[in-house]
């Protein structure tokens, strides 16, 4: 490593259903988890949107899709479309 640069860790990965395409190369990926509830132990259906960049506008509601973190792209937007996993149907 030369002076002035920085090791990074691994870029985070998410996987999430197409929620919404009518901006211009941007997606907005809706990402579903499981969390336990610390007391009631419970789990618990956290949802999250990302906006994400998509730069051959490939991707139609319904579709999922891997995003990974990448530089901030926008004002919200610092994920990018990686791959297509499933086309929605119809």
């Amino acid at each position: 490593m030369t002076t002035g640069e920085q090791s990074t860790g691994q870029r985070k990965h998410r996987s999430g259903v197409v929620f919404s395409n009518k901006m211009d190369k941007t997606v907005v990926v809706l990402v579903e988890r499981l969390v336990k509830h610390p007391k009631y132990k419970k789990y618990l259906r956290v949802r999250k949107k990302f906006k994400a960049h998509d730069e051959r506008n490939a991707c139609n509601v319904g579709d999922r899709v891997e995003i990974i973190e990448t530089r901030p792209l926008s004002r919200e937007k610092r994920w990018a479309v990686l791959s297509i996993l499933k086309k929605a149907q119809g």
